[in-house]
């Protein structure tokens, strides 16, 4: 008898791994790639005119020199913008005569969100990608940099920044824990990145396979697997408007990113929670040791309100860490749209 499951299991990877080596296998010729520059906004209108004129100028220039194909854009997502952005980015598209592309998202649905609608809306036409803040921090001339590695054979290349130095105090304090907190968790994340990345179209569709509405792409791209690199650059100060992370913001990066990559936050809980058992059965022995010494010791107010405060603690956040990881099971069963493309413009 023929195990249908089986059989229909072993077609569907075989179907996967042609699929796979169809992508992959495309041959990388200086001067033919599309390139698709992908740029995320969320109320930048203040920034918008030198940022356009920037990143429209290194364009042309590699189109110039042939280092990537004359149909590569500027591709820019408006994120549920409440000022100018997408009323600016359409009269850039006009001017640019073809060179700037935008789309529009019904809602704010946050940067991760924003840079996959990037992503995914670029890869059906170009052979790569790069992805770069609006506010231009990130030293645009690592470009050629990138495209060089992409060239050499480098499906993901990550922009690292040099230095933190012009962080401030509190920032930099808080990063340097982050990451040697997801190190310490398991989560395998390149430090001092921070979405400047450049990705093939190949790399794009298997990031496609990753089905999670709980977003984290600094964690989730490590784990495609393909060949890597980085490129080091100095990071510059905002020329103009303010940044739109906040620490909130900041904050609730990070708490997703460790919820959504590891469950060791659970079993410390359940560490925890045995070490204090253990105490519990050392302190009862205790008092039954000197019960038959005749010892018996004044039960205090303080000793009672401490471990009632302790223990009482321990479980709110117990019960918070473990709500935490149901309500992104939650969250994942509803299998809702990450985004919602509105409008578009160009291809």
């Amino acid at each position: 008898m023929i195990d249908v499951t089986s059989h229909t299991k072993n077609n569907l990877i075989l179907e996967r791994e042609v699929n796979l080596e169809f992508v992959y296998s495309t041959k990388r010729m200086e001067g033919n790639d599309i390139l698709y520059i992908v740029v995320p906004c969320y109320n930048e209108e203040e920034v918008l005119l030198v940022t356009v004129a920037q990143i429209k100028h290194k364009l042309e220039s590699l189109i110039e020199r042939k280092v990537v194909s004359s149909e590569s854009r500027i591709l820019f997502i408006d994120d549920g913008s409440k000022d100018n952005t997408w009323e600016l980015i359409k009269s850039y598209y006009i001017e640019s005569d073809g060179l700037v592309s935008g789309i529009r998202l019904a809602a704010n649905v946050g940067h991760q969100n924003a840079l996959l609608a990037g992503l995914y809306t670029a890869s059906d036409v170009c052979d790569v990608t790069i992805t770069i803040d609006a506010d231009l921090q990130q030293d645009i001339n690592a470009i050629d940099s990138f495209l060089d590695k992409y060239y050499r054979g480098c499906d993901i290349v990550y922009g690292i920044r040099n230095t933190r130095d012009s962080d401030r105090f509190l920032k930099k304090t808080t990063a340097l824990f982050f990451y040697k907190l997801m190190a310490s968790l398991g989560v395998t994340i390149t430090k001092n990145h921070a979405d400047y990345r450049l990705m093939s179209k190949g790399a794009i569709q298997a990031l496609k396979s990753y089905k999670e509405v709980n977003l984290f792409l600094r964690g989730i791209i490590p784990m495609l697997g393909f060949q890597t690199d980085m490129v080091y650059f100095d990071v510059k100060d905002r020329f103009a408007g303010t940044s739109k992370y906040t620490l909130s913001k900041m904050v609730a990066l990070a708490l997703n990113g460790i919820t959504s990559l590891s469950i060791r936050p659970i079993r410390a809980i359940a560490l925890i929670g045995g070490l204090t058992f253990i105490i519990s059965v050392i302190i009862a022995i205790y008092h039954v040791i000197l019960f038959f010494l005749g010892s018996i010791p004044i039960q205090g107010w303080t000793t009672i309100t401490l471990s009632i405060w302790a223990l009482g603690g321990l479980q709110l956040i117990a019960l918070g860490v473990v709500g935490e990881y149901i309500g992104k099971i939650y969250l994942e069963t509803k299998e809702r749209p990450k985004f919602i493309i509105w409008e578009t413009l160009g291809k």
